[in-house]
This record gives structure tokens, sequence and C-alpha cells, in this order.
């Protein structure tokens, strides 16, 4: 069973300047007025990003109480693997019972494991698991032609950039990140139908062959970043889950 901080090492290594070993950026000497039950991810969890760079947006987590109501001035500290930089790594909740950092993700690429983590009054370590995914070279070349080939039929929210063909398919293709029906296809089968169409899987044929289009590179890197990004995650060799 995992061992939580009580809120007072939680504090010390906030007058340290870092909430443990693997984070960075300002730390918080503020003591809390306020203690939560719970902590609730607002936004910025599952955003994909290249390694070593900083998320395009923050991570925002809410302190409740028992009851659901927002708790300010409570303290959270962030943690997570060798590499990851939070902006800042602790600090209290503001009015509306957040806490708001930016984060830069390690240099690997991966599936990171953060968490935040506040304490009841009673002493009591309270933790939120937040994951973001991190993009090496090949996956983002693989993000990018999604972007140029594949979203406007496999995404089905329309952007101010890329108006969806979603609605207009009679048969709906497979979001990228529908890990329950793609992680059951193996890479030569989702070889064969970005090469060859639907009809080689015995598919829809709505789906074109992209063979002439993509070079046996861009199918690979297509394919690593599907691996990538897909929920439930991909569980085999190759797709690695930092949680350390």
């Amino acid at each position: 069973m995992r061992r939580f901080l009580p809120i007072c090492a939680i504090a010390v290594a906030l007058v340290g300047g870092v909430a443990c070993s693997h984070t960075s950026g300002p730390g918080s000497s503020a003591k809390p007025t306020a203690f939560g039950a719970a902590l609730v991810e607002s936004s910025g969890g599952k955003q994909t990003g290249g390694v070593g760079a900083a998320l395009a947006q923050p991570v925002v987590v809410q302190v409740n109480d028992d009851q659901g109501n927002a708790v300010p001035n409570a303290l959270v500290a962030m943690r997570g693997p060798a590499g990851v930089v939070f902006d800042p790594a602790a600090g209290l909740s503001d009015s509306s019972g957040q806490f708001t950092t930016n984060v830069t993700l390690g240099f690997s690429p991966a599936r990171y494991q953060l968490s935040a983590t506040t304490a009841t009054k009673a002493n009591k370590a309270v933790e939120l698991k937040i994951e973001e995914i991190g993009l090496g070279y090949q996956q983002t070349l693989g993000s990018q032609l999604n972007d140029q080939y594949c979203s406007r039929c496999h995404n089905s929210e329309s952007t101010p950039e890329r108006v969806s063909n979603y609605d207009n398919l009679e048969v709906k293709p497979h979001p990228f990140t529908e890990g329950d029906t793609l992680n059951k296809m193996s890479d030569a089968d989702l070889t064969s139908i970005i090469s060859f169409g639907g009809p080689a899987l015995n598919k829809s044929p709505l789906m074109p062959p992209y063979g002439y289009t993509l070079t046996k590179a861009q199918t690979q890197a297509l394919i690593s970043y599907i691996r990538m990004v897909s929920d439930p995650p991909y569980g085999v060799p190759g797709v690695v889950h930092v949680e350390k």
C-alpha cells in the first residue's frame, strides 16, 4: 500500500521550496487555514505534449469538503516522475478552492502519472492521480499526420481549424483514443487498414487506403501515436507508463 505524506511532512517540503525530489519550481511557505476532504480534477488532465515541453494548458485541481463544497486556503502539493517540473510545485487553493500549476513533461515519450496531494483536518493525506501524455519525435510526427489526414473523420469534435465529418458518415470511425477496440488490433492489422483501407480487414469501405500517400515510416509513426493515446492504455512493451 502506498504511504502518503502527513501534512507536517508536506509543509516541511514546501518550506524547502519543492514538493518532492522530482518536482521543481517555487514552493509556498504559506500555512493552510482550511482543510479539505477530497481533490477533484478541474481541467488539464489527459493532455498530449512534446517531451521536455510545457503542456499547452495548466493543470487545475479543486479542494472540496465532505459535502462537495469548495475549500479555499487549503495546501496542495504536486508530485511527479523524474524530469517533470511544476510551476508552482505547491501552494494554497484560491477563493474558488482551486490550485493551478503549469507542467513541463520529462524527456522520455511516456504516459506520465502525476499526483496532487492535500491533507484533511485529521492529518490524513488525500491524493488525486492525473495522467499526461508525452510525445517523442515519432509520436509527434504521428500526431501531425493524424491532424492532416485522419482527425476530420476519426474525431467527432469540430474546431475553428477543422470541421468534423464524423456525423456525416454512415459507419462511424473509431476515435484513436478508443483503446477498447484498437488495442485488440495488432500493428500489422493497423498497417493493413491504413495502407489498403477498410476492406483489408472486412471493415467499411469508407476508410480509404493511404498506402500511396504515407511512407512506411509515416505509417509506423501514426500507429505509434495511436498506441500512445489509447484509453485504456495499450499494455505492451514499447508504450511506457512513468509513475515514479
